[in-house]
């Protein structure tokens, strides 16, 4: 049976402490739910700190990586994909993902969270920067959704993935 995969996207090098800290508390509610945490895949910022609270109650966790350079891989990573695509690797991340999280707003995560609207796939926005969230909302008013919190945010997830019949997944 295929497995439900939350994507979890955010800055790295220009994270906030706020947002590492939802990030680490997104991946601890990913994995409880026995869903599968995809990533950036780096040991930095909002990537490492979603697979660090993912770990952290052993759940799985994948890495989409930019480039060969195993060297940055986070160590809570259980699978890391190497792309060699630098930032195209994007698009691979939102498209394995059945619900994306954005989780803070940096020009990677601005690029994933357009990918992901194009390609029709829901987006939560967890940051307390509301006007990003206003201006995405403004593109796809039926994609995107704001949480204030990890928990509302996964709230959110459920009902999104009860209302887009994800349910004969696990």
């Amino acid at each position: 049976m295929k497995k439900i995969i939350i994507g979890v996207m955010g800055p790295g090098k220009t994270a906030k402490e706020i947002d590492l800290q939802n990030a680490y508390q997104l991946g601890k509610l990913i994995a409880k739910q026995d869903w599968i945490l995809l990533t950036g895949g780096r040991n930095i910022g909002v990537m490492d700190a979603a697979s660090c609270g993912a770990k952290s109650v052993r759940g799985l966790t994948v890495g989409i990586l930019p480039d060969r350079n195993l060297q940055n891989v986070s160590k809570f990573v259980d699978i890391p994909i190497v792309t060699n695509m630098g930032s195209a690797r994007n698009n691979i991340n939102v498209l394995s993902s059945h619900v994306v999280i954005a989780c803070g707003i940096g020009p990677g995560t601005v690029s994933e969270i357009a990918l992901a609207l194009k390609a029709n796939k829901k987006v939560i926005f967890l940051t307390d920067e509301k006007e990003n969230f206003n201006f995405f909302e403004k593109l796809s008013p039926q994609l995107v959704y704001f949480a204030t919190n990890p928990e509302a945010a996964m709230s959110i997830i459920e009902m999104i993935l009860n209302n887009d019949n994800y349910t004969n997944l696990k």
